[in-house]
C-alpha cells in the first residue's frame, strides 16, 4: 500500500469524484440506475482500487489477483468505472451502459469480466466472497477478497449464516465494507446510522471489526490497512451518505434507483468534475501488482479426469439406496479430480456425503444447516475452477432457491443433489418430504434434471453430471431399491430407458426414481391379467428424450400415463404434457394431490395413488 500523504489523499479523492461523475452520466445517458447508491460508496471503492487492491489488469484470470465482489449489486455503474479508471478497459466504454450488446449489466453478471458472478438480488455476495476466499487459502494462493455490501442487505439472514461460516473457518483474506449509508430503497434502513449496533453484531460472530466515517480519506486508508492484518474476518462498517457530493439529492429520500435527470445531472457533475489538473496529478494511480505465484500451485482445472473414474459396481437385485449411492460416486470422482469438492448442511450421514468427507477431509466443506449461504459457497468456489457439489435433503433446497436462481444467471457449473425426495420417505412427514424441487429446478434456464432409479443409473449421473457446464441436480431417495441395471449400461443426459415394450402396449407409463419400480411391479401385475404396458425410465427428466416419449406414445393408443413422487405442478407429468403436445398423444398424470401425512412409505405411496396398484387400476380404466 502506498504512503499516506495528502497528494495521494487528494489524488485519491479526485479518482472518486471521477467515479461519481461516470455513475451520474452513465445512469442518466441511459435513462435507469441507481446513482446515488453509487455516490456514498465511491470514496470506499476509490480507496480499495487505487490503495488496496492487487490485481493483473493484463490477465482477468490470474489466481494471485485480489477479488472483488459487488453484493450490492445495483451499484454496478460504480463498479464498472473503477475498473475503467483502472485502465481494465477504455472509460468510454462506460457509455453503453445498460444497453442490449453491451456487457455492462444493470447489475453486474459474468459476461463482465471482472465480475465472476451474478449480484442484485441482495444478501448473497457475502456467501460467494466466503466461497471464494476458503477456496484460495485452500489454494494457498494470498489473494484477498474484498465484498462491498450494501447496509439495507443486512437485514437477509442468509448475511449472518455467510458472517458465521466465515468466521467458523477464519477467512482472514476476507474483507466486508459495508456501505452504511442509512436510506432503503423506500424508507430508512432498520439501523440507519447506528454503527455501534452493528459493530456488536459482527463482533458476536467473531469478525474483526472497523467502524469509520466513509467519507474520511486517512480513516478509510487506515481501516484497509487493518482489515489486511486481520487474523480474522473483518468487516469495514463506514458510515456514509447516500447522493453524497451531488447537493440536490445528497442524504435524500426518494432517489433510490433514479437517474438524476439531465439538469440535476449537469449540476452534479459541475460539483463533482475535478480539474485537468487533478485529474493529471491523480492519473497514475493504478491497482498494484499481485504477488508472484508459488511453484506449487495446484494443477489447473482438467475436467477429461473425470472420466476415468473407477465407480463402483453393484450386482442386479442388490438393494441400495440412490441417495448412498451418490457417496460412492462422490468418493470415486474425488479420487481422479482434486478440484471435485463436497458441501453438505449438516445431514452428511443421510445424503452420504459423509464418504468424501471421510476420503478427502481437506475438501469436505461442512456447512451446517444454512443451505442458503452452502449454495453461495458452492458459487464461489466453482469461480476457481473447483468443481463443488453440495447436497441437502431436497425440501431443504428449496430455501436456497433464490441462491439457485442466480447461480444459473451467473452460469455458475454446480451440482446439486437432493435427497429425501417424497412421501416415499415414510415416516418424517411432510416437513421433511420434497415435493416441490423438481420445479424449481426445472425452471431454471439451462438446468439438468436428472433423477435415477437404481445405483448403477445414479453413479452413472454423477460421472455425466461432473463436468456439465452449468447447473444439474441430482434427485434421490431414502429407500433401498433393488438394483436393475448392469454396470455397464450407459445413461447419457437427455436419455431414457425403455425397459418393457411389445407390439400389443396398450399404454405407456413413465416413471422416475421409486415409482419406476412401482411401474415395473404394475407390468407384472398387468402381464398376469393378459395386459401389456410400455415402461419408460425417465431418468433424465431435463432435457428429456422427446423423441422416444413421442413414438412410445404413438404406438400404445396414444397414451402416456406418468408417475411421479412429487406435486403435479411443474413435476414429470407437465414436462412430458410439454414435450408430447400437438402430437396426438394425452398424458394421465399419477402425482401426490394433497399434503401428505406421516405413515410407512408402502402406505403413503398406496394413499397418494402413485404405486403400482394405482397404475393397474388406471391402464383397467382405459
Amino acid at each position: 500500500m502506498g504512503a499516506i500523504t495528502s497528494d495521494w489523499i487528494e489524488a485519491l479523492r479526485t479518482k472518486a469524484n471521477l467515479l461519481r461523475v461516470h455513475s451520474i452520466r452513465t445512469t442518466t445517458k441511459a435513462g435507469s440506475g441507481h446513482p446515488t447508491t453509487c455516490l456514498s460508496a465511491a470514496d470506499l471503492v476509490a480507496v480499495l482500487f487505487f490503495h488496496a487492491l492487487r490485481v493483473d489488469l493484463s490477465n482477468p484470470r490470474y489466481p494471485a489477483n485480489d477479488r472483488v465482489i459487488f453484493s450490492k449489486g445495483h451499484a454496478a455503474p460504480l463498479l464498472y468505472a473503477a475498473w475503467a479508471e483502472a485502465g481494465a478497459f477504455p472509460v468510454e466504454h462506460l457509455n453503453t451502459l445498460r444497453q442490449f450488446e453491451s456487457e455492462l449489466e444493470g447489475h453486474p453478471t459474468p459476461r463482465f469480466v471482472w465480475h465472476p458472478v451474478a449480484t442484485g438480488s441482495l444478501g448473497q455476495g457475502l456467501s460467494i466472497a466466503a466461497g471464494v476466499a476458503l477456496g484460495l487459502k485452500q489454494d494457498g494462493l494470498p489473494a484477498q477478497v474484498y465484498c462491498l455490501m450494501g447496509d439495507g442487505e443486512t437485514a437477509e439472514g442468509a448475511v449472518w449464516e455467510a458472517v458465521a461460516f466465515a468466521s467458523y473457518y477464519q477467512l482472514n483474506n476476507l474483507i466486508a465494507i459495508v456501505d452504511i449509508n442509512r436510506l432503503g430503497q423506500s424508507q430508512p434502513t432498520m439501523l440507519q446510522h447506528d454503527l455501534e449496533t452493528y459493530a456488536r453484531r459482527f463482533a458476536a460472530f467473531g469478525w474483526a471489526v472497523i467502524p469509520i466515517d466513509g467519507h474520511d480519506y486517512t480513516q478509510i486508508i487506515e481501516a484497509f490497512g487493518q482489515a489486511q492484518r486481520a487474523d480474522r474476518p473483518a468487516v469495514i462498517l463506514a458510515r456514509t451518505i447516500k447522493g453524497k457530493g451531488a447537493s440536490a439529492v445528497e442524504d435524500k429520500e426518494g432517489w433510490h434507483g433514479k437517474p438524476l435527470p439531465p439538469d440535476l445531472a449537469e449540476q452534479a457533475i459541475a460539483e463533482l468534475m475535478p480539474t485537468m489538473e487533478q485529474i493529471e496529478r491523480a492519473a497514475h494511480l493504478r491497482p498494484l501488482p499481485p504477488p508472484p505465484l508459488r511453484s506449487e500451485l495446484p494443477p489447473s482445472l482438467d475436467r477429461s479426469s473425470l472420466s476415468s473414474a473407477v465407480l463402483p459396481t453393484y450386482r442386479l437385485g442388490q438393494m441400495v439406496a440412490t441417495r448412498e449411492a451418490y457417496g460412492d460416486a462422490l468418493v470415486a470422482l474425488g479420487k481422479v479430480n482434486p478440484h471435485v469438492y463436497a458441501l453438505d448442511g449438516d445431514v452428511k450421514n443421510s445424503t452420504f456425503a459423509y464418504k468424501f468427507a471421510t476420503a478427502f477431509p481437506e475438501r469436505f466443506i461442512e456447512c451446517f444447516i444454512a443451505e442458503q449461504n452452502m449454495v453461495g459457497v458452492a458459487v464461489g468456489l466453482a469461480t476457481l475452477g473447483k468443481i463443488p457439489f453440495a447436497s441437502s435433503f431436497a425440501c431443504f433446497l428449496t430455501r436456497a432457491f433464490d441462491f439457485i436462481r442466480m447461480a444459473g444467471i451467473g452460469r455458475a457449473p454446480l451440482k446439486l443433489c437432493g435427497s429425501h425426495a417424497g412421501v416415499s420417505i415414510g415416516e418424517d412427514g411432510p416437513s421433511q418430504m420434497g415435493l416441490e424441487d423438481m420445479a424449481m429446478m426445472r425452471a431454471i434456464p439451462d438446468s439438468v434434471v436428472l433423477y435415477p432409479a437404481d445405483a448403477v443409473a445414479t453413479v452413472k449421473l454423477m460421472l455425466q453430471m461432473a463436468p456439465w457446464d452449468g447447473i444439474a441436480y441430482l434427485r434421490t431417495t431414502r429407500p433401498k431399491t433393488p438394483v436393475i441395471y448392469g454396470n455397464d449400461e450407459q445413461f447419457p443426459i437427455g436419455g431414457c430407458k425403455i425397459l418393457r415394450s411389445d407390439p400389443n402396449d396398450v399404454a405407456t407409463v413413465v416413471g422416475a426414481g421409486i415409482t419406476l419400480h412401482e411401474a415395473l411391479k404394475a407390468y407384472e401385475q398387468l402381464r398376469a391379467e393378459g395386459l401389456s404396458i410400455r415402461v419408460i425410465d425417465l431418468y433424465s427428466v431435463k432435457p428429456l428424450d422427446a423423441e422416444t416419449l413421442i413414438r412410445c406414445g404413438q404406438e400404445t393408443n396414444g397414451v402416456l400415463i406418468t408417475v411421479e413422487d412429487h406435486y403435479p405442478q411443474g413435476g414429470i407429468g407437465e414436462a412430458v404434457a410439454a414435450a408430447v403436445q400437438g402430437h396426438g398423444v394425452r398424458v394421465l398424470s399419477l402425482a401426490v394431490r394433497e399434503i401428505p401425512r406421516s405413515g410407512k412409505p408402502d402406505e403413503l405411496l398406496a394413499a397418494y395413488g402413485i404405486d403400482a396398484a394405482a397404475i393397474v387400476r388406471t391402464v383397467r380404466a382405459l
